[in-house]
């Protein structure tokens, strides 16, 4: 972990956790240690205004997006390493002298 984050993007975070969202969630969103963003709402939530925390329902929608995104990654990586083993596979066959397909081809 150890990242470093300026002042906006703590206060972001806090935003987002007072407008609902579990510490659990952000922490593993912004890959920082719970008890990290825990520190910084005790620092900073009386210093927020209630109009500049974001609805609920935006961060649904937002973690819906950024769940959606994750599947087609996670969807696109398996994807890609099915390729790179045929690739690999298909490189074996090549660099043998006499492989098994060319004697069924007779």
């Amino acid at each position: 972990m150890g990242k470093r984050l300026n002042q906006e993007e703590r206060l972001k975070i806090v935003k987002e956790a007072l407008a609902g969202v579990k510490v659990g969630v952000l922490a593993r969103m912004y890959d920082i240690h719970p008890e990290t963003i825990r520190e910084w709402i005790r620092e900073h939530r009386d210093s927020i205004p209630q109009e500049e925390i974001p609805k609920a329902d935006e961060h649904l929608q937002e973690l819906q997006r950024l769940q959606k995104v994750e599947e087609r990654y996670e969807k696109a990586c398996k994807v890609l390493g099915e390729k790179e083993l045929e690739i690999e596979i298909l490189r074996e066959l090549l660099k043998k002298k006499n492989p098994a397909y060319l004697k069924n081809l007779k």
